[in-house]
C-alpha cells in the first residue's frame, strides 16, 4: 500500500520525502528528543540516510513499516510515527516529535492515527510500544490510544551510553478481543 496519508484532525501522516531529511535531523539530532528514543542522537548525514532507507522500503512490494511523517495543515514535518510489522498480525508502535511542539497534543493524534490504520487497514491484531520509563509523556500517548501496560524488559536498549529499561504497553484489536 503505497502511497499512505491519514488525515487526522490536525496532524496528517505521509509518506516521507528526500527534502523531510533537515526537519528529521531536527528532531533525531535533538539530545531533548532522542533521550527518549532508543537511539543516541543522529548526525545531518544519518538523517538523510534514514530517510532514503525509509523511502526505498515504503516503496516494497510487501511492506513491513509504515515510517510516516507527521505534518500540520501547512505541511510543516513536526515528527514522525512508524508502525514496524512483526510476528503474526502484530506490529510495534514509534513517534517521536519536535521537541518545540510538545504539549499541543500531535503525538497522541499521530499513534491513533497509526493504530486505526493498524486495525482497520491492515488487520492487525495486537501494537505493542515499548517506552523509557522516564518518558511520561509517552505513557500519557499509551494511555490514550487505549493501550495497557503490560510489564517493565529490563536493559532492553543500550542508548545514551547506558543499558535502558522499557515499559512495555499493548492494545488488542477491540474486533478480535477475546473474552476472559
Amino acid at each position: 500500500m503505497y502511497p499512505v496519508i491519514l488525515a487526522g484532525g490536525v496532524v496528517t501522516l505521509r509518506e516521507f520525502r528526500s527534502g523531510d531529511a533537515a526537519d528529521v535531523h531536527a528532531i533525531i539530532g535533538d539530545d531533548r528528543v532522542t533521550r527518549f528514543l532508543s537511539f543516541d542522537s543522529r548526525t545531518m548525514q544519518q538523517a538523510v540516510e534514514m530517510i532514503g532507507g525509509v523511502i526505498d522500503r515504503a516503496r516494497c512490494e510487501v511492506r513491513n513499516e509504515y515510517y510516516l511523517a507527521a505534518t500540520l495543515a501547512d505541511d510543516r514535518l513536526i515528527g514522525f510515527a512508524r508502525l514496524a510489522l512483526g510476528g503474526v498480525e502484530a506490529a510495534k508502535l514509534g513517534y517521536a516529535i519536535h521537541a518545540d511542539h510538545w504539549g499541543n497534543g500531535y503525538a497522541s493524534e499521530a499513534a491513533r492515527s497509526l493504530v486505526n490504520f493498524g486495525f482497520a487497514e491492515l488487520g492487525l491484531h495486537r501494537i505493542t510500544a515499548a517506552i523509557g520509563p522516564d518518558s511520561l509523556a509517552s505513557v500519557a500517548v499509551a494511555g490514550k490510544v487505549g493501550m495497557e501496560y503490560e510489564g517493565r524488559l529490563r536493559d532492553h536498549v543500550f542508548t545514551n551510553g547506558g543499558w535502558r529499561d522499557s515499559l512495555l504497553y499493548s492494545i488488542i484489536n477491540p474486533r478480535q478481543a477475546t473474552a476472559l
